[in-house]
């Protein structure tokens, strides 16, 4: 498939985007290819099979249309339901004893009285100013209002009235969480200086909880991207190789927890945002089920793609976290009604007896020795606990990226148009209101977030929408399908995070496609709605991390977690 500059230009105009004549060469070039690709959906028989929009049940979908006051902080608390190697970075000792600790160590000390939240606050905040210089994981801090935050947690312990375990403890969101307290601007020349008038809902939850707020952590320009090298703000580097990405597009946030700039991090997972940065960067992080965290005040990727969750050094820390954020949210119709259960409990029950499916589709050509490493010392040790090995297969897997490529651009095109610069950002001059949408967007936003644009405006067009957008969601049902019958027989599954460890910055961004492929083994289970987690399991001969992940079915945190954890408990 083809799209020539003539019609580059008429989708731009769709998009309402300006762009130049070397720009339409470009965009001719890179969308051919990226549609040539998108093509192979065309192999798959979808004959008979029912387009799928939606992979959990929409809940008050109809809610009342008035204004209504923001949900007070105690409601929003009562509704929610090991070590990984140092980073290659030089730590001052003083500093190092503190910043190291996992999260739950931390909350440990803190309830012990060996730590106050303003000591652990400080040590994170020098961290932040002696290596963030490199690393540039932080877009927007406020250390003010973290020292502050951390002294009123301090006086509620000594009062003898925390708010949570987490109480006290220094997180950082990602920069597409709205937080009251520093500026929300997707990493986007488009929103520079927006703050938001409110809180998303995690956030307030965390918040109430008693954390504590570094600042904003960088990403892919409106999570677009796997590499964090498309952010306004300048690229982020990997902490155990400067020279190389740390994933993305939560990266900022990887990099800020295997820098030890942060006891935790809020990300968000679209197609294995939270997943793969974590194994580039040697640290845990959680994808949850669909709908299991409210995604309101949180900025849209692809709606019924995007999940928000925990990264931090262990499964323990990010159980911790979820426990707080998980939960039913007015504001969110996708968000779950079923509670979630104590997850600090269920990660402590044995593996013994449990059955772990390992996909034949997920050993690709061309991954990197290191990770099939990788993925065998995980089976070993599962062995070791007591779990079954059992190869599955999830027949459609091959389809899951293209199929990806098609439904996350449609929904970008639809979800970006907000941004014009008359509702968000500075707007750009033009002879009408048009010239000004389009000045602004050309202006205002980046080279990746204009091509995934104008690929969901193509796809959403008159003549290609069944081609495209209805066979995708018919793909999208036979995924989701594969990992239905492969949950009838196993309690998760093993992976591969990723076919290779971190790469090198600028290695991929000449291409696309092969960018797009980074998340082959995330995808899928993106677009059926399950929940994952990836943790660190070895690392290559340079010393980069590898990851695999565990895979388990909606609303199955508790396995993914618990399995996750036995296995950092048990690593040698």
């Amino acid at each position: 498939m083809s799209i020539s500059e003539a019609e580059v230009r008429h989708v731009a105009k769709l998009a309402r985007i300006a762009i130049t004549d070397a720009e339409a060469v470009q965009y001719s070039k890179e969308l051919s290819s990226i549609l040539g690709w998108i093509d192979k959906l065309q192999e798959c028989d979808t004959t008979g099979i029912e387009p799928i929009a939606n992979i959990t049940g929409l809940t008050n979908v109809t809610r009342p249309d008035v204004v209504d006051a923001f949900t007070a902080p105690e409601k929003l608390v009562a509704s929610t339901p090991h070590k990984v190697v140092d980073s290659m970075l030089a730590i001052p000792n003083k500093i190092m004893e503190i910043v190291t600790k996992t999260l739950a160590e931390l909350s440990t000390a803190l309830q012990a009285g060996t730590l106050t939240s303003s000591a652990i606050t400080e040590a994170y905040i020098s961290q932040i100013e002696a290596t963030d210089g490199e690393i540039n994981a932080y877009v927007h801090t406020c250390f003010d209002t973290a020292r502050k935050m951390a002294a009123a947690s301090d006086q509620r312990r000594k009062d003898g009235k925390l708010l949570s375990k987490l109480d006290g403890i220094p997180m950082s969101m990602k920069d597409v969480i709205s937080t009251i307290e520093t500026p929300t601007t997707a990493a986007s020349g488009i929103l520079q200086g927006y703050t938001s008038p409110f809180d998303a809902t995690l956030w307030a939850r965390l918040k109430a909880a008693g954390v504590v707020l570094l600042g904003k952590v960088n990403t892919d320009e409106f999570t677009m991207g796997s590499s964090t090298e498309t952010s306004f703000y300048g690229i982020t580097k990997n902490p155990h190789d400067t020279t190389r990405v740390p994933g993305g597009s939560s990266g900022g946030s990887a990099a800020a927890v295997a820098g030890h700039m942060c006891a935790a991090s809020i990300g968000t997972d679209t197609g294995g945002s939270i997943r793969q940065p974590a194994h580039f960067c040697g640290i845990t992080g959680l994808k949850p089920t669909y709908g299991r965290v409210s995604r309101w005040g949180t900025i849209p990727m692809a709606s019924s793609l995007d999940c928000p969750g925990p990264m931090a050094k262990t499964a323990e820390d990010c159980a911790m976290v979820l426990q707080v954020i998980a939960g039913h949210d007015e504001k969110d119709s996708n968000t779950l009604q079923t509670p979630g259960p104590d997850y600090l409990v269920e990660i402590k029950k044995p593996l013994t007896g449990m059955k772990i499916g390992v996909p034949k589709e997920y050993t690709v050509e061309g991954m990197d020795p290191a990770v099939e490493a990788g993925l065998n010392k995980a089976k070993v040790i599962l062995t070791q606990l007591g779990a079954e090995l059992v190869e599955v297969s999830l027949p459609h897997t091959e389809y899951a990226p293209a199929c990806y490529y098609v439904l996350a651009p449609s929904e970008i095109s639809a979800n970006m148009a907000r941004f014009d610069g008359l509702r968000y950002g500075t707007a750009e001059d033009g002879k009408d209101l048009q010239e000004m949408y389009t000045q602004s967007r050309a202006k205002g936003i980046g080279a990746e977030v204009k091509r995934r644009i104008m690929i969901g405006t193509y796809a959403l067009s008159a003549g290609f929408y069944d081609a495209y957008y209805n066979k995708a969601q018919a793909v999208r049902t036979l995924i989701k399908k594969d990992f239905d019958n492969a949950f009838k027989t196993v309690d998760a599954l093993l992976s591969p995070t990723s076919p290779t460890p971190a790469f090198k910055i600028g290695s991929k961004t000449g291409d696309p496609v092969q960018m797009y492929l980074e998340d082959v083994f995330t995808i899928p289970s993106n677009l059926a709605g399950i929940c994952g987690i990836s943790l660190p399991i070895t690392a290559t001969a340079e010393g980069l991390p590898v990851g695999v992940q565990i895979l388990a079915n909606q609303n199955q945190e508790t396995i993914a977690l618990r399995v996750a954890h036995q296995m950092q408990e048990n690593m040698t």
